[in-house]
Parts: C-alpha cells; sequence; structure tokens
C-alpha cells in the first residue's frame, strides 16, 4: 500500500510541473508535447540572459548543453560519446542513411506504415542504387518473420519505429536486434514515439543506430533532440555539414585541421540551439527523477483505462493493444460521427487529441490522471 501511495503521489507531483494540466486534459504527446515548468523557465531565463548579458554567458549555456549530452545518455544507457545532439529525427536519420558507405546493390528494410521521417531519407539513396524495402504491415502489427524474409545478404540497414505513430505498436527492440544482427544488417531505431515514454538500455539491448527528437514523450522543446550511434560505428559514416564543432581543437579557429572529433560530436557541425538544448535538459533530468520504468507502467495504466471507456462508451479501440507491444499511443474509431468534428468538439471541452487516417488518436504522458480520462469521455459524450 506505501508502494502504490507513494506512486499515486508521485504522479501528482508530475502533474504540477506541468502547467498544461490546469487548463486542458492533453492527450497528445504523439504529436507536440507541452514544456514542464521547468523547462520554461529555463528557456526564459535564457531569453533574459541572450538580451541583457549576451555571450558573457555563453560557456554557462555550453556546459548545460553538454548536461543534455549526458543527460540523454544515461536515459539510453550509453556513452555521452556516443551521443550526437541534433535538431530532429530527420536529421538523425539523413546523418546516417547520406553518411554510410553504401555500395550500388544494397538495400534498406523498413515498414510501409512508417511515420515519413523514416522513409525519405533511404527513398533518396535511389540515385546510389541503393534499394529501400517497404515490408507490410498487417493493421499496424509488424511480422518478423515477413521482416526476415525481407532481408538478404545486401541488406545493410533496417530501420524501424520503436512505436508506431499510426497504430501505437511498440515493436521488441531486442527480437529487431537479432533479427537485424543475425541477417549481417544494422538496426536504426526512430525511437521519438517511444524514447521517454518506456525504458531502453543500449548496453543490454544492442541496436545500433537511433534518433528522437525531444519534443514529444521526451517534453522538451522542437528543434532539440538526440542521435546515438553505438561506438564501434562511429568510423563506419562519413561526417556530413562538417564545421568547426566536429573537430578536436573545437573553438581554436587557428588551427585548420580536419581531425575529427572521435566521439559522435563530430556529427554536429555548427552551432547548435543552445536555448532548445538548456530546456530539454530540464526536461531530461525530470523524466529520470520518476523513472522510465515506472513512467512506462504509468502510461500503461492509463491508456488500458482510457481503452475500456472509450470501448464501453461505444467507440472502438483500432490500436493493437496485445501485452507487451501495447505504448501510449490509442487510436479509436468515432462510428456514425465525423471524427473531425468530433475532435473540434473535444477541444472545445478543454480536450486535445489527434486525428490519424479518419481515428482520433490519443497519447497521454504519464501525469495524465483519471479526470482528464473521464473527461474525455465525457466531451464524447457531447
Amino acid at each position: 500500500m506505501a508502494e502504490l501511495l507513494a506512486s499515486a503521489e508521485a504522479w501528482i507531483e508530475f502533474r504540477r510541473q506541468m502547467p498544461i494540466a490546469r487548463r486542458w486534459a492533453y492527450f497528445d504527446h504523439a504529436a507536440v508535447a507541452p514544456l514542464p515548468a521547468a523547462a520554461r523557465a529555463a528557456l526564459v531565463r535564457w531569453v533574459d540572459q541572450a538580451a541583457e548579458e549576451g555571450d558573457t554567458v555563453w560557456l554557462e549555456w555550453s556546459r548545460r548543453v553538454e548536461d543534455a549530452r549526458r543527460l540523454a545518455a544515461r536515459l539510453l544507457g550509453a556513452d555521452p560519446a556516443e551521443i550526437a545532439l541534433v535538431r530532429s529525427t530527420t536529421e538523425g536519420i539523413s546523418l546516417v542513411a547520406e553518411g554510410f558507405r553504401w555500395k550500388a546493390g544494397d538495400n534498406v528494410v523498413t515498414l510501409d506504415n512508417e511515420f515519413p521521417s523514416n522513409l525519405y531519407p533511404w527513398m533518396n539513396l535511389a540515385e546510389r542504387g541503393v534499394e529501400t524495402r517497404r515490408v507490410a504491415t498487417d493493421a499496424g502489427r509488424v511480422d518478423l518473420a515477413r521482416l526476415a524474409q525481407a532481408c538478404d545478404a545486401r541488406t545493410r540497414i533496417v530501420s524501424i519505429s520503436w512505436v508506431g505513430f499510426a497504430s501505437g505498436w511498440r515493436s521488441n527492440l531486442d527480437d529487431l536486434a537479432e533479427l537485424a544482427h543475425r541477417r549481417g544488417a544494422l538496426l536504426f531505431v526512430d525511437a521519438i514515439q517511444g524514447l521517454g515514454a518506456f525504458p531502453l538500455d543500449v548496453g543490454r539491448t544492442p541496436i545500433d543506430f537511433l534518433a528522437a527528437d525531444g519534443h514529444k514523450w521526451l517534453l522538451g522543446p522542437e528543434g532539440a533532440g538526440l542521435l546515438y550511434v553505438r561506438r564501434e560505428h562511429l568510423d563506419r559514416l562519413r561526417p556530413l555539414g562538417v564545421g568547426w564543432h566536429s573537430v578536436v581543437q573545437g573553438a581554436d579557429y587557428s588551427r585548420i585541421a580536419l581531425d575529427l572529433k572521435p566521439t559522435a560530436a563530430r556529427y554536429e557541425g555548427g552551432s547548435q540551439n543552445m536555448a532548445g538544448f538548456i530546456a530539454l535538459a530540464e526536461s531530461l533530468e525530470l523524466l529520470l527523477g520518476f523513472g522510465a520504468a515506472a513512467i512506462g507502467r504509468r502510461i500503461l495504466e492509463i491508456t488500458d483505462l482510457a481503452c475500456d471507456r472509450l470501448a464501453r462508451a461505444g467507440y472502438p479501440i483500432a490500436s493493437p493493444r496485445e501485452a507487451d507491444h501495447r505504448s501510449g499511443i490509442v487510436l479509436f474509431e468515432t462510428p456514425g460521427r465525423d471524427p473531425q468534428q468530433v475532435l473540434g468538439r473535444l477541444q472545445q471541452a478543454g480536450v486535445v487529441v489527434r486525428m490519424r487516417a479518419g481515428k482520433l488518436r490519443i497519447s497521454p504522458h504519464a501525469y495524465v490522471n483519471e479526470a482528464d480520462v473521464e473527461r474525455l469521455i465525457a466531451g464524447l459524450g457531447e
């Protein structure tokens, strides 16, 4: 009972840290997350310093950006040297897609329902003779046998989303890594819909590359994300956009030598979104304080409750909800009602959801509570 009480108090405290909860029942973290109070305060402080003190506090900003790298590494169970700070998931995927040393006839295996960011960078390799193979899914479910069948001796990378944005299917990354490596390929994970919601330890799960922007489940601002490159693969990628930040001497502009950093920071190029990463550091500290495993359990608890209430209210669940494949994303149908109109009515009732492929999608974080779920159901009833 004490453990349950402590858990309940934790989510109440998490909710206190989220100003959005004062007005909205926010079920849209799979789109753009609201900022925690600490991240907002960090951004406001940065703006004030930038206006009033200029670059006299640049070193302070730089140290906090490095904190973001360290905290991201801690969240992943990685070494900070394996983390590059990037602007988006797309940039992270593109750094691998364009930097990998392809040969004509190679191929990439991915899924037919991936978010465009995990398709276009690979498809863009066609002029270099690289084929992108899109494996069919079944109502969002990923068939590992079908995925394995699509791989052959020329498959270099298998690139899969941890959680499907339009289905909510959460893939088992251990199984995907084993499949890719058995086929002689590397595994790239688009983690934007899972990182911050569920635990991942790359020391135990041997994925090779991972990218995630911070503006969804990590509760950061847009334009501040991360790329993970397993240490042994650093030299397998030709660095793109090389700049002063890519080399060992860094700010020593008098010494010109292409001496690349022996870390993933070599992929960062030039000046960074310092304000964004300073805010992301605050969000990462908040999430790490509650613990990824506990957050994941709470998200599943809330989505299970929402699924039960929606189904009983006559709104069929369209997302697969099998055991460990559940995620924080749930799509549901609105029989006999225009989903766009329902979405608008919900927003008028103070409930934020999203529409995808003619269905409504909810994606609550761990601070969303039972009262928010009831507000959703009441809004649908109206």
